[in-house]
């Protein structure tokens, strides 16, 4: 199921659109996923009227938003239409920041296999489980910006219960 998501996620209009109606302030942003596989994602925002601070740099939110992105991009991916469905929840963010961004900020989660895992534990046991996905955001010299850790909640999803839809 992996790979029909990302085939949605390549879909430039079906992904903006989601964008567009699920996560408003990411699509006028303009962060956008700009690669993803089973096991690693990156994600890109972009210095831009919509990302600016008053200190001439990216606004950490934005930031923050664009490092999510890549940890949550791969856990949607493998939760993408399972039987049963399994919810997912960001239940603590943290960041760390070592750079100015005044540039287009890379963020590239490489997690992909751990989140599977952990997804896979809370479909096998019925539990709610939690996994720290890391994400590191690198400007276009490859210098580090910033390190984000988000941690994930997966619970299988009671019946009645509906996800945001990407299809």
């Amino acid at each position: 199921m992996f790979e029909k998501f990302v085939k949605v996620i390549h879909n430039p209009v079906l992904f903006r659109l989601f964008l567009l109606t699920k996560l408003p302030a990411a699509y006028f942003s303009g962060v956008r996923v700009k690669y993803i596989d089973t096991g690693k994602s990156t994600v890109t925002v972009p210095y831009n009227r919509f990302t600016t601070n008053p200190f001439r740099s990216t606004y950490f939110a934005c930031l923050s938003m664009a490092a999510e992105m890549s940890t949550g991009v791969l856990a949607m991916g493998h939760t993408y239409k399972l039987d049963p469905p399994v919810s997912m929840l960001v239940t603590k963010v943290g960041g760390e920041f070592f750079k100015k961004a005044t540039g287009i900020t890379s963020f590239t989660c490489s997690d992909g296999e751990k989140l599977r895992t952990t997804i896979q534990e809370a479909i096998a046991t019925g539990e709610s489980t939690s996994l720290v996905a890391s994400s590191v955001g690198k400007n276009k010299d490859g210098q580090i910006i910033a390190e984000f850790q988000i941690t994930w909640s997966f619970k299988v999803r009671s019946s009645g219960v509906k996800s945001p839809k990407i299809t």
